[in-house]
């Protein structure tokens, strides 16, 4: 029996990277998993390879309506809706004074108002099933801010304390509400959002660990927060980066 054994999750941007090895995760650890993205050929073929404990739904998440969609065949599928994972999310670099305020805004858009609307989403199925845990993917950049991402960084500090609104709301119904912060993870988000393959090397031998994070160990802090293991986490956040944030900008 895994720790997940009987919980329904619903996994946002969960065609590759961090939601990927989410689903993976939760499916060993027992749960039943709707895999949701845009990407729908790689959210298809994930769903197909997890078998029947799985599922594969379309869902943009600044869709209120697709996100009501989603979680009432969630619902009707697998039975019930006992955990949510909004790990949905973009990345835009650029200097302040060069930031367009569309791409200001279609970061927060997809960062910020997604997790908004599927924590809101899920508040009544959690509630009729006795209570349920939301997981938010926050950042690094959601706990001390990095030059060139001030959008991104701004819709982590938001999920942040959304969060935090959340666990002090919803904790009277049994609903758990914690964000994770992961650090550098090797993921193709930033080599898109760069544009191609990018020299971490630099930044990794400055953490304490001196290596990247993989998407496993996200996906395996989220099965905890997930899991009845974390049953007194709530309105927490939870550093996954290595040691990045144990310092500060003066460190030689």
């Amino acid at each position: 029996m895994g720790r997940l054994s009987g919980k329904v999750a619903l996994i946002t941007g969960a065609a590759r990277g961090q939601g990927a090895a989410a689903a993976r995760r939760f499916v060993d650890e027992g749960a039943r998993v709707m895999v949701t993205d845009v990407t729908d050929d790689e959210g298809k073929d994930l769903a197909a390879a997890l078998g029947d404990a799985a599922g594969y739904e379309h869902l943009d998440v600044t869709d209120e309506a697709q996100w009501s969609a989603v979680v009432a065949r969630t619902v009707a599928e697998f039975g019930s809706l006992d955990v949510l994972v909004n790990n949905a999310g973009l990345l835009h670099f650029a200097e302040l004074e060069h930031t367009a305020l569309a791409d200001y805004e279609r970061v927060v858009r997809v960062n910020q108002t997604g997790t908004f609307l599927g924590m809101r989403s899920v508040v009544e199925p959690m509630t009729a099933a006795g209570g349920g845990s939301i997981v938010n993917v926050s950042s690094v950049e959601g706990l001390a801010g990095m030059p060139l991402v001030s959008a991104y960084t701004a819709s982590k500090f938001a999920i942040r304390g959304m969060t935090k609104v959340a666990a002090l709301e919803l904790g009277d119904k049994g609903i758990r509400v914690n964000s994770i912060h992961p650090g550098m993870i090797d993921t193709d988000m930033v080599r898109t959002a760069l544009g191609g393959d990018v020299d971490a090397s630099p930044a990794v031998v400055r953490l304490a660990l001196k290596r990247m994070g993989r998407p496993e160990e996200i996906a395996a802090m989220a099965a905890f927060l997930a899991c009845d293991d974390s049953s007194y986490c709530t309105g927490g956040e939870f550093p996954v980066d290595g040691g990045a944030t144990a310092t500060h900008a003066l460190r030689l």
